[in-house]
């Protein structure tokens, strides 16, 4: 659905930003897309959705280049910011001013949304506390039912029992045609949710997999004690959190937070036994 080649992007001819990058995104997947702070992940995002260009190479989306920002393929696009305004107007007015928009638009589902998110739409959107703001921009993109959902950091400003009703929303919006692609500087408040893992380092996406491909290679484990097994390990209460060589066949569960150090920090031996296809050499 998404295909990136040879991507390179600057805001300063100085300080480049991504380098040759290249990425492919497939329909049924929700992927999860972390990075260090300043890695790129909201302008990745934005150049997917046509917000930025590129300085050379190719972005496709659905068959259409986003930079030239064509209705047919902004009407297949969710794009989910980190920071946004609402007007200061009642729902009603924003559904019928932007709905049309998308032709899919389920304004049944869009009920239900505001209804399990507990928004008070009886109120002024511009109104309504950050937290309330966002969980309707996310119910929006949702009943928008497009094939690309695009969101940046959307657990910002939610509470807890708001972040498990997203978890368990998003679980249920996936579809065979619909690619997600949702980034977070919060970890863990995508466990159990996505099914991808992209991650971006030094200019390039360094990791790119399936999380059935991550949990099939390497195991997450509790240990007592440190052994020559373990391929990284970080403190915890009672021992260590590792990651080891799953040679057993365990099922485990993945530790995202866990991963993200460790291939930040052991980037070669990591990503060359998840069969990672970027050249992590080149970087």
């Amino acid at each position: 659905m998404i295909t990136i080649k040879n991507l390179n992007f600057s805001y300063s001819k100085t300080r480049p930003l991504f380098k040759n990058m290249d990425l492919t995104l497939k329909e049924g997947h929700i992927y999860g897309l972390l990075g260090k702070n300043g890695a790129g992940k909201s302008t990745l995002l934005k150049n997917m959705a046509g917000l930025v260009y590129p300085v050379s190479g190719t972005i496709e989306v659905l068959h259409y280049n986003p930079c030239h920002r064509e209705p047919a393929l902004l009407q297949e696009i969710s794009f989910i910011p980190e920071e946004f305004h609402l007007p200061a107007v009642k729902s009603a007015t924003f559904v019928k001013a932007n709905a049309v928009f998308y032709p899919k638009f389920d304004h049944q589902y869009f009920q239900q949304l505001i209804h399990e998110f507990e928004i008070p739409i009886e109120q002024k959107l511009a109104n309504m506390s950050y937290g309330q703001k966002k969980k309707y921009i996310i119910s929006f993109g949702l009943a928008s039912n497009t094939k690309i959902m695009i969101m940046d950091e959307p657990t910002n400003g939610l509470d807890i029992p708001s972040k498990v009703q997203f978890r368990k929303i998003m679980a249920s919006a996936i579809s065979d045609e619909r690619c997600v692609i949702i980034s977070t500087h919060h970890v863990r408040d995508l466990d159990n949710l996505i099914d991808a893992v992209i991650l971006l380092d030094e200019h390039r996406v360094v990791l790119n997999a399936d999380v059935n491909i991550i949990t099939d290679r390497i195991s997450f484990k509790k240990v007592r004690e440190l052994s020559d097994d373990v391929l990284y390990a970080e403190p915890a209460l009672g021992g260590y959190n590792t990651i080891q060589l799953n040679t057993l066949g365990d099922d485990s569960k993945l530790d995202l937070e866990l991963l993200f150090n460790a291939v930040l920090q052991k980037k070669e031996l990591i990503t060359n036994l998840l069969n990672v296809t970027e050249d992590v050499e080149r970087i």
